[in-house]
């Protein structure tokens, strides 16, 4: 048995970080997750950003998380304004997430869709699935990513019946 664990170590510490992280990413896949457009506005400025790393925290008080990416082009915004709102995407968004998840300008991501405001001032997306409208409580360190832990103001539900989920890679609908 101690053979076996030594050499099973042995095998561990060749591995690099570079392959580690990418057999991670790998098995991070073959997790279905809902696809969310992040949105906040503020003093400083309109930004939003398309996340599948969204979870409910408690249901009394109403709290989510939401993992935002240091080195994402919303992250100064979000950060300063302190406030925002995830849209979980319904099917046939898929545009929207591309649009949201890329390096296209702020203005032109807001360009698509039909946005509202509620309590946060933080942009609603008309027609997705749900939209939970947030203040952000606390921020964690979660290595290259914060991780936001927000009290939610208001949840709107729609009438669309089918969601977008992210698997393998690929969008889904379900």
């Amino acid at each position: 048995m101690q053979t076996l664990s030594l050499t099973k170590d042995a095998e561990m510490e060749t591995k690099t970080a570079e392959q580690s992280s990418l057999d991670y990413k790998n098995a991070m896949s073959q997790l279905a997750g809902a696809v969310n457009i992040v949105t906040t506005d503020g003093p400083e400025g309109r930004a939003g950003f398309a996340a599948t790393a969204v979870c409910s925290v408690s249901d009394n008080p109403p709290t989510l998380l939401v993992c935002l990416n240091r080195n994402s082009s919303a992250y100064k915004y979000v950060t300063a304004n302190g406030v925002l709102c995830v849209n979980t995407l319904a099917a046939g968004q898929q545009d929207l997430s591309a649009l949201f998840g890329g390096k296209t300008p702020m203005d032109v991501r807001f360009s698509a869709g039909e946005w509202t405001t509620h309590e946060t001032g933080s942009p609603l997306l008309s027609g997705a699935l749900a939209s939970f409208d947030c203040r952000i409580r606390t921020v964690h360190d979660g290595g290259t990513h914060d991780i936001l832990i927000c009290d939610v103001v208001e949840s709107i539900v729609s009438d669309e019946d089918e969601a977008l989920v992210y698997f393998r890679r690929s969008y889904r609908q379900i």
